[in-house]
């Protein structure tokens, strides 16, 4: 059984910073590719940043290039999302999940495992 725990979310201040982390367990977490998204109510569930499983490539939406960056320690079996310049409308549940297998890397439909969420609110 493969789980996934976010964690490093809250509260904070537009402009300002948070790390999310993701720690995968109960399977070898270098065979998976994995990915951030994020969930404001009433909204879909949308892309935010992934990573292939050995960290040489990464993907951002447009919206975050620039100021979030995905990372992972395989030897930790974890992930991370830095978040810099943080907005007001970017206040979500932010979700990591786990891929086996990428080809557009920004679908919900091509992760395989999900964490609970982590709430982010950013403040006007």
């Amino acid at each position: 059984q493969v789980q996934l725990v976010e964690s490093g979310g809250g509260l904070v201040q537009a402009g300002g910073s948070l790390r999310l982390s993701c720690i995968v367990s109960g399977s070898p977490y270098r065979h998976y590719h994995m990915g951030w998204f994020r969930q404001a109510p009433g909204k879909e569930r949308l892309f935010v940043a992934a990573i292939t499983w050995s960290g040489a490539s990464t993907f951002y939406a447009d919206s975050v290039k620039g100021r979030f960056t995905i990372s992972r320690d395989n030897a930790k079996n974890t992930a991370y999302l830095q978040m810099n310049s943080l907005k007001p409308d970017e206040t979500a549940v932010y979700y990591c999940a786990a891929s086996t297998a990428l080809t557009t890397h920004d679908m919900t439909s091509e992760y395989n495992y999900w964490g609970q969420g982590t709430q982010v609110t950013v403040s006007s």
